[in-house]
């Protein structure tokens, strides 16, 4: 059996990532880029599909572990009644080259280390064949395996034993002592991967991602969670394109034994908003351009040909297929490698594509020269579709329907056209799309919304909620004081919120063509905090979001849902989506508290002069007002 979901930590170099287990033992590891066929797949199986496991001997062991700070460097202590070791696990970055690097440290003792490599290409089905290295091109101790187009290089000076299908070893280490292994990747037709000194990969690794985490300009109350969270999508931007996938993993269930397992190393277009802003807003100014000319390259073309995703490339052939011989995470199948919901209409792509392309504008950033024109055929096309039914924000896979989500974000693209045109004196039809715009709102309005019940539904036509509707006013569509957007915050929290958390909608009474049931999607619990912050609820706000907090590992890592019942994270892991939701509602809390402490200092001056007799009973008044009304 796999571990559970939490109890993994992620290590990875920009282009790929590995997960390790609290025991040990690295189940995960596509290479040598994220969608890629794993060549460690028992996250899906068991070990005879593919782990790396690196622990001591005794089962009598315990195990903490910790991120170095700032960096994606991982420690794991283990502690036996003999001594204690540190394995230390990570992914040096650099170009041409895929490296995974374990140093066994001896921290006081002796302890007796075990380790266990089974290596399987092709999602655990290839075998390798593997020989020692020697000859004239040798470079030291070590074994080749090769299968098909991978060759893998391990290297330690540990002596080897090839046993039937696996690499094994059995030392023991001191205080002081330091034990590396280097696992390389290369293409089989390559001559072996030169060799790299683990001392100085380890140093220049960490060098690497503590300047890349002090360039952070956030800081204040959650100012760790938020910089964890941006460490999380850097590991998840794929370097060459600067593409970022939406999790490293394929096929880790929404719930537990079911079959909401999908495939997600690959960059959706809808993720674009909140990651350009969470990267500006953390002053991470050369990503956000990467990935705003990566978003640009991946939608250039036709405009009725685009797509909600693409690969890491802008690939846009993501073919849906079964991994039949994987049993799956727990036995939740199929295992799936691709995405059917590649070929859907979603009408919300849009606005997200002309939102994350104005705020680079606003952040400073300059788009490519034919951005704007590739925008404005976006548009004009949007113009003759936005009408129709979609698959919506969630890819449901039961039917088109005409969700409010969908129509919401093309008044978005209409808009964010406008202020684009405006801001930057960019060429553009503007009152055609005003005339848009109008209609757009008034229709979203009149069919959208729920009289009855004060609220807007998940489609038209429905008395579905839906927790997409919590963008409507961190878009814009509304303002927060709204009664419309007030009334379908509270039915929101009344009808999705299951054990303190809210869920996207009711999948045993919503058609979505699958069996009913999954955990609380995280990210629209992050959007809730954001909601009760701008309707004035900050208490609950603060409340909400630290129980999201605590639900993070011990290494604050997220998926992309919770299950509740079984008080478990689900879904793929780590979710990229997760992580920008939490730091948009961290930087909004934190915005909040910024204001608390101006207005505190500016009351406490004009509080000052009542007391000294120069400010009249009215604006006396207005001060002890305000203080109610925020509190």
């Amino acid at each position: 059996m796999p571990a559970r979901i939490e109890d993994y930590a992620m290590i990875g170099d920009c282009r790929s990532a590995a997960l390790v287990a609290r025991d040990g033992s690295i189940d995960w590891l596509c290479w040598p880029y994220f969608d890629s066929p794993a060549c460690f797949a028992a996250l899906l199986g068991g070990p005879e599909h593919g782990r790396w496991k690196l622990a001591p001997e005794d089962p009598h062991v315990s195990s903490t572990r910790r991120y170095h700070d700032d960096t994606l460097i991982l420690e794991t202590r283990f502690e036996t009644v003999e001594g204690c070791v540190a394995v230390i696990d990570f992914m040096p970055l650099r170009d041409g080259a895929a490296d995974l690097v374990r140093l066994v440290k001896g921290i006081h003792g002796r302890v007796t280390m075990s380790m266990e490599l089974i290596l399987r290409f092709d999602y655990g089905a290839s075998v390798p064949w593997s020989r020692p290295l020697d000859g004239e091109d040798a470079t030291g101790p070590g074994v080749r395996l090769i299968a098909g187009p991978d060759k893998v290089v391990l290297r330690t000076p540990i002596e080897i034993q090839d046993v039937p299908g696996s690499l094994r070893a059995r030392f023991d280490v001191t205080a002081g002592d330091t034990v590396p292994f280097v696992l390389s990747r290369v293409p089989s037709h390559h001559a072996d991967p030169r060799e790299i000194d683990p001392l100085a990969a380890l140093a220049d690794t960490e060098r690497y991602w503590r300047a890349w985490a002090h360039r952070c300009q956030l800081d204040g109350r959650w100012a760790d969670a938020i910089r964890r969270s941006l460490i999380v999508l850097k590991a998840l931007t794929f370097v060459p394109t600067g593409g970022v996938v939406a999790a490293p993993t394929t096929s880790l269930p929404e719930q537990l034994g079911g079959e909401r397992n999908w495939d997600y190393r690959y960059c959706w277009l809808r993720d674009a908003t909140l990651t350009l802003q969470a990267l500006m807003l953390g002053g991470y100014y050369t990503e956000a351009n990467d990935w705003s000319h990566w978003l640009v390259r991946a939608v250039a073309g036709a405009p009725s040909q685009v797509q909600i995703m693409y690969g890491l490339s802008g690939e846009r052939r993501l073919p849906e297929w079964e991994v039949d011989w994987l049993p799956g995470y727990e036995g939740a199948k199929p295992v799936r490698v691709g995405n059917g919901a590649v070929g859907q209409l979603q009408l919300d792509v849009y606005g997200e594509v002309m939102d994350a392309l104005h705020q680079a504008r606003l952040g400073g950033l300059t788009p490519d020269d034919a951005t704007w024109e590739v925008q404005t055929k976006l548009v004009a096309h949007l113009e003759t579709v936005w009408r129709q039914p979609d698959e919506g924000i969630w890819e449901v896979r039961g039917g088109r329907q005409h969700f409010t989500y969908s129509k919401v974000m093309a008044w978005v693209a209409f808009d964010r056209a406008i202020k684009s045109a405006e801001r930057f004196g960019l060429p553009g039809p503007i009152d055609h799309w005003r005339d848009l715009c109008r209609e757009i709102h008034a229709d979203v309005c009149a069919h959208g919304f729920d009289k009855g019940r004060n609220a807007f539904m998940q489609a038209y036509g429905t008395s579905e909620m839906d927790a997409s509707v919590l963008m409507i006013p961190l878009v814009g569509f509304l303002p927060a004081d709204d009664p419309r957007v007030i009334g379908t915050i509270e039915a929101v929290e009344r009808d999705l919120m299951h054990d303190g958390l809210v869920q996207r909608y009711r999948t045993s009474r919503v058609d979505d063509g699958l069996p009913a049931g999954e955990g609380a999607f995280l990210a629209c619990s992050f959007w809730m905090v954001d909601c009760l912050v701008m309707i004035g609820r900050h208490h609950d706000a603060c409340i909400l979001f630290e129980r999201l907090l605590s639900l993070r590992n011990d290494v604050g890592l997220l998926a992309e849902e919770y299950d509740t019942h079984h008080a478990r994270q689900v879904g793929n892991f780590p979710q990229a989506f997760s992580h920008i939701a939490l730091v948009h509602a961290a930087i909004r809390l934190e915005a909040l508290a910024d204001d608390d402490r101006a207005h505190d200092a500016e009351n406490s001056a004009s509080l000052s002069a009542v007391d000294d007799g120069d400010v009249d009973d009215e604006a006396r008044f207005e001060h002890v007002g305000y203080r109610a009304v925020r509190a």
